[in-house]
């Protein structure tokens, strides 16, 4: 019921649907059956490309697509890459006000060597986690529907102040995400349990959902974490999502697609479930969402060219065999 009524006056007073909290930076995304080497060896990749990437910035990127109303706020420097991610950013149709520009450092780079069915991932985190509470736009967070943050476990300078971030963005009227991704440190906590009492909706992956929850089983894992959010919603990849909320537990099937790239499709998901769920849509329906703006965002290399329109997403999911969705 709170959630309605928010959608309800959202889209009276609000100018956003969606503010994204997190990270903004390029991406370069090499491809090929390669793996590099030391030694001063020289491996040639079949393909490259630069692209927006950070979680939070892809995951604006893709919501914009999907026709979503949508704010970044992020960290970038006063440099090339910098001034190319707002370019960009701005080009597809993310508001840009809340990204931060500190001349004094260098904006973070990610370095994605893809081969079919796996990625390794250098990044240089920069101005990475350098977001804090206090160079959060506030009148964004006041003129949203809804506030994600991205990246949990990167956002270092954020991350202690995610709860009242939170709490802020509740009393504002507004509801709540966030998708920790990978632990660089592998501590799979961080202050992580209070900040998922003040999540309405956690979206982490299979692997993510299993090591935060310290279990084997995904589903176990995903009953664990609901125990703390008040929604749960585990991206599995090519076996589709599920999600738990209180003691219900939905599942929708995968898309089935080939791949060019995984980078970025967690990210997708995320768009593609939230501007369902934002919408009013079942629950069943918004993971079907999150599960084809994933698994299209796979066409291009990259995280955000393969990203559908919402006339795209929704004409898969009509085109899928009963029972897949």
């Amino acid at each position: 019921m709170r959630v309605a009524l928010c959608a309800v006056i959202g889209r009276v007073m609000t100018r956003f649907d969606l503010l994204v909290v997190g990270d903004a930076n390029p991406d370069i995304v090499l491809s090929g059956e390669v793996e590099p080497a030391f030694g001063q060896a020289e491996r040639l990749a079949e393909d490259a490309h630069l692209t927006i990437g950070g979680s939070g910035a892809i995951a604006a990127c893709g919501a914009a697509r999907l026709g979503v109303r949508v704010a970044l706020c992020a960290v970038v420097g006063d440099d090339l890459f910098g001034r190319w991610m707002r370019e960009q950013l701005d080009a597809r149709g993310v508001d840009v006000r809340g990204l931060v520009v500190d001349p004094g450092r260098r904006t973070g780079l990610t370095i994605v060597l893809s081969k079919p069915g796996d990625r390794a991932i250098l990044t240089f985190p920069g101005t990475i986690a350098d977001l804090r509470s206090a160079t959060v736009d506030r009148r964004l967070l006041r003129e949203t529907r809804h506030v994600h943050v991205s990246s949990y476990f990167l956002q270092r300078g954020l991350a202690p102040d995610v709860p009242a971030l939170l709490d802020e963005a509740h009393s504002a009227g507004a509801t709540t995400s966030v998708d920790p991704n990978w632990d660089p440190a592998e501590n799979w906590n961080g202050g992580l349990t209070d900040v998922l009492r003040g999540t309405d909706v956690f979206l982490p992956n299979a692997t993510e959902a299993v090591r935060i929850a310290h279990q084997e089983d995904v589903d176990r894992a995903a009953v664990s974490l609901a125990g703390l959010a008040a929604l749960v919603v585990v991206k599995l990849g090519s076996q589709g999502a599920l999600a738990v909320q209180g003691t219900s537990l939905v599942r929708v099937g995968a898309v089935p697609v080939e791949p060019l790239d995984t980078t970025g499709a967690g990210d997708a998901f995320d768009a593609g479930f939230l501007a369902s769920w934002l919408a009013g849509d079942p629950l069943d329906r918004a993971l079907a969402m999150g599960a084809v703006c994933g698994a299209l965002s796979t066409r291009s290399l990259g995280g955000v060219d393969g990203q559908p329109t919402l006339d795209e997403a929704r004409s898969t999911i009509a085109g899928q065999p009963a029972g897949s969705s």
